[in-house]
This record gives C-alpha cells, sequence and structure tokens, in this order.
C-alpha cells in the first residue's frame, strides 16, 4: 500500500514537473502580439504592452524595429509613443535602414526632428553608405533639407558608396527643377564643398552643365 501511495505520489510530481512555463514562447508571443498592434497603428494595445514590460526595442523577421516600422507607416503619434518609452532611433534592419535614416529619406520633418532630440547617431550609413541628407536631396524634400544641413555637427559633405555627396546626388538624380535649385541653394549657403568630384573625376559643376540644369549651374558659379 506504501509502495502505491509513494508511486502515485512521485507520478503526480513528474506530471507536474513535465510542464514548465516556456517563458521564450510566451515572450515570442508578446513581440509578436506588439508588432502586429504597431502596424495596426494601435496606440492603446502598444501602450498597455509596454507598460506590461515587453521590450520597446522589439524586432521582426527583418530585423526591423517598432519605431522602424511606424516610420516606414508614416505613423507620427505612434513615434512618438515609442520614443517616450525610451525606444532606439538608430536601431538598424536588415537592410541598414533606421527610423532616422529612414525619416529623413522620406521627407518626414516632424519625425526627423524628434529623433534628432532623441539621441541620433551621425556614423550610422544606409546601404549605399549614406546619411539621412543624402537621399532627401535626391528625393527634393526641401524642409528636410534645411533641419539636416542646420544641426550642428552633420556631415554635409559625407561622400556615399558611390562617390555621390548630397549635392552631387541632388544635381545626378535631380531634375533641376525650382525645389532642387533650392536645395543646391541650402547646402551652398550652409557649408557645403561645392567642388568633391564623382569617382570619376567630374565635379558638381560639370554634372549641372552636362545636364543643362544653367540656374543650379549659375548657384554653384555665383
Amino acid at each position: 500500500m506504501k509502495v502505491l501511495l509513494f508511486l502515485l505520489a512521485f507520478g503526480s510530481m513528474s506530471a507536474c514537473e513535465a510542464k514548465p512555463i516556456d517563458i521564450s514562447k510566451e515572450e515570442n508571443m508578446q513581440e509578436k502580439d506588439i508588432i502586429h498592434f504597431v502596424k495596426k497603428n494601435d496606440i492603446t494595445a502598444v501602450q498597455s504592452a509596454l507598460n506590461s514590460g515587453t521590450d520597446v526595442n522589439t524586432k521582426d523577421k527583418k530585423g526591423r524595429s517598432l519605431l522602424l516600422i511606424a516610420t516606414i507607416n508614416k505613423q507620427s503619434e505612434m513615434a512618438k509613443l515609442l520614443v517616450s518609452y525610451k525606444a532606439n532611433v538608430n536601431l538598424q534592419d536588415d537592410q541598414l535602414d533606421s527610423p532616422f535614416l529612414y525619416a529623413g529619406a522620406s521627407g518626414q520633418t516632424e519625425l526627423v526632428k524628434l529623433y534628432l532630440e532623441n539621441g541620433v547617431r551621425f556614423d550610422l550609413f544606409n546601404r549605399y553608405n549614406g546619411t539621412a541628407l543624402i537621399p532627401a536631396c535626391e528625393r527634393g524634400h526641401v524642409e528636410t533639407v534645411k533641419v539636416l544641413v542646420t544641426t550642428k555637427g552633420f556631415p554635409i559633405n559625407h561622400v556615399n558608396r558611390l562617390g555621390w555627396t548630397a549635392l552631387m546626388e541632388a544635381i545626378i538624380l535631380g531634375d533641376g527643377s525650382k525645389k532642387y535649385q533650392e536645395i543646391i541653394q541650402i547646402l551652398k549657403d550652409n557649408g557645403a564643398d561645392l567642388t568633391i568630384p564623382d569617382h570619376s573625376g567630374k565635379t558638381p559643376l560639370q554634372h549641372a552643365e552636362s545636364s543643362g540644369f544653367k540656374e543650379i549651374a549659375q548657384i554653384l558659379k555665383s
């Protein structure tokens, strides 16, 4: 009888010990949930998850942080919430995009300002080894360019993997229209080097002239 009771007790204990709480699985579920909530722009659910201890720097399968996802989706209020919980504005995904770099490239000036106030690093670059300013110039985001070039310590003359500065990219990939003329003027007024050539030795002025951008050429010469 005693042996039977011992076996029953041991079996009961073994059954309990065979079902430990899988903490990692629970954490994974929390991460999946908050990623889903961010993508759905559900601010209330995201805030609740963060208050419950979910990591604000959680990443998805592509290495995109919650803040980068919000930035890509142009969810400014979500981004503000995440930053208020100390989200890292510099975390890069598998393609080397970060919240700050993406905000600059997409012309989200409000977020660029927010991220600049929250620990942006200027020594992190995108997959073309470029800054936030270079694609902002290429795409004609005038207001974003103004903010970046007037930020103390920002590397205005950084040269990317293609051998182009922000000034060069605005000329080569721009269309010479008024917004690009304004960008060239802004860069010039804020100390951009107008003489840095590309890998072939061609200068910004030579590119402007060969593209028929007379107004830009005049800005560079004056």
